[in-house]
């Protein structure tokens, strides 16, 4: 079989094929979900009872619960062709020549620097079910900035990490596929920003899913202390194969009192990908978290970062832009639950269909009676580039009490005959004229990325759009 290759990416497929030959680089077999896997995760990462014990709850959950029956037909994903733990057969190196050159090739094809090469506080990088490579700079080591592979923070810091791992913020019962997630997640981040310390420069994960018909549960747990500051950077990409792949990864961000996060993310999983992610944050006092994300690539997309915002003076923003070509659904959206009074939401979705593709914005707003004085903002907008394309708009809003201010538009766009006429009047190719109204769209969500990260999207989008864009 040839691997196709998604645009902009490339993999040298003899380091799948030769996982079959190394006994090191272990793989579960398709469809392998039982007690006896999710024991032998847990004994490779040297757990402590208390994960193992999450892990088992959590299968039997996973076990008793159907699929959902509402958003986007999974009935195309084959879990039993899933492996759910592929481990490439190399330990976590702190320096980028230490990394295995065949594993490097592949991070460095698709343009994952050196954390010494940019202005970044630290890099980690995983490679199907396992982190490769991590380094935090030492000014903020020396601060006290927790910067770590997520199965290495479960041994070195068990009671920071027992307290907040999938408690309050995302428990292990709160959905199938979070269930799924709790039961076999390997790898991920796990940061933490002590009181008052401001970290000026962004941190950065990125996440590979190599194997074919793979399963990656990466989990992202980021504590930001009161009065503490943080950005973080997360990348997402996978080959090409015939069969189905599943993502269903992890983030819980807690930020406490006067703290402050910007969580930012660019996903393009390859077409044969189901990503079923599933991100939220706890909001205290006084605190700000900001998504913005960027969804393409993937076949079908359930994602819908959520705020609840606990704090009196708690505020959450959220952009994202989703981009849905030929066969693929983008369902996405954002969540802002207000339990505390005087709270602040805003809420800013893009969407572009092209080709036959279907996006959906799903979201939800929920304002508590105690939530007085709160305000929240949702604009969605999305734009059509042919008469084959659908967009989606599927709002709930929940107010309990009298004392809110609520704001909800939504529109939904062609690309107009006029516009490209007065482009091409002026030398513009149509091709070069739809890129531009695009350009233009998704514009207020690229600026809010980082530099490489918006680049990346522009480019990405620029590849999606070329072929059919007529």
């Amino acid at each position: 079989m040839e691997e196709q290759i998604d645009p902009g990416f490339e993999i040298d497929r003899q380091l799948y094929e030769q996982a079959d030959k190394d006994t090191s680089r272990y793989k579960s077999n398709p469809g392998e979900l039982n007690e006896k896997l999710v024991q032998e995760i847990s004994k490779t990462k040297n757990e402590p009872s208390w994960m193992l014990q999450k892990r088992l709850d959590a299968l039997k959950l996973y076990n008793e619960t159907p699929f959902p029956d509402w958003g986007p037909n999974l009935d195309e994903l084959d879990l039993d062709q899933i492996r759910y733990f592929v481990r490439p057969g190399t330990k976590e190196n702190t320096t980028w020549e230490e990394v295995p050159k065949e594993i490097k090739r592949t991070f460095e094809k698709i343009g994952i620097p050196k954390a010494e090469q940019r202005a970044l506080g630290g890099v980690g990088a995983q490679y199907d079910s396992e982190i490769i490579y991590h380094n935090l700079k030492k000014e903020w080591s020396d601060k006290g900035v927790i910067f770590e592979n997520m199965d290495e923070a479960v041994r070195k810091y068990p009671e920071l990490v027992k307290k907040y791992f999938m408690t309050t913020c995302i428990p292990i019962s709160d959905h199938k596929f979070i269930m799924l997630h709790a039961s076999v997640w390997s790898g991920g981040t796990f940061i933490y920003i002590p009181k008052g310390v401001k970290v000026e420069l962004p941190l950065q994960a990125y996440f590979r899913m190599n194997a074919e018909s793979g399963g990656q549960f990466e989990h992202t747990l980021i504590i930001v202390d009161d009065g503490a500051e943080v950005s973080y950077i997360e990348g997402c990409s996978a080959p090409r194969y015939e069969k189905s792949s599943i993502h269903a990864g992890c983030v819980e961000l807690h930020v406490l009192n006067g703290a402050r996060i910007r969580y930012s993310s660019v996903e393009n999983w390859s077409k044969n990908t189901f990503n079923l992610n599933t991100k939220r944050a706890i909001v205290h006092k006084d605190a700000i978290v900001e998504w913005v994300n960027g969804n393409l690539g993937s076949g079908i997309t359930m994602l819908y970062p959520t705020s609840v915002l606990v704090g009196e003076g708690a505020r959450a923003d959220s952009l994202g832009i989703a981009f849905a070509g030929k066969g693929q659904n983008q369902d996405t959206g954002a969540k802002a639950i207000h339990l505390a009074s005087n709270t602040t939401s805003t809420i800013e979705a893009k969407s572009i269909s092209k080709d036959g593709g279907i996006t959906t914005y799903r979201g939800h707003v929920l304002i508590a009676k105690n939530a007085k004085n709160t305000s929240t903002s949702t604009n969605c907008d999305a734009l059509l580039l042919d008469k084959k394309s659908i967009s989606n708009t599927y709002p709930k809003i929940q107010v309990y009490n009298n004392e809110t201010n609520v704001v909800h538009e939504a529109t939904v766009g062609k690309i107009g005959d006029e516009e490209i006429f007065y482009l091409m009047s002026r030398g513009i190719s149509r091709s070069e004229a739809i890129k531009l109204i695009v350009s233009g769209f998704i514009e207020p969500i690229v600026r809010e990325l980082p530099l490489e990260y918006a680049v990346e999207l522009n480019k990405l989008i620029e590849l999606e759009l070329e072929g059919n864009v007529g």
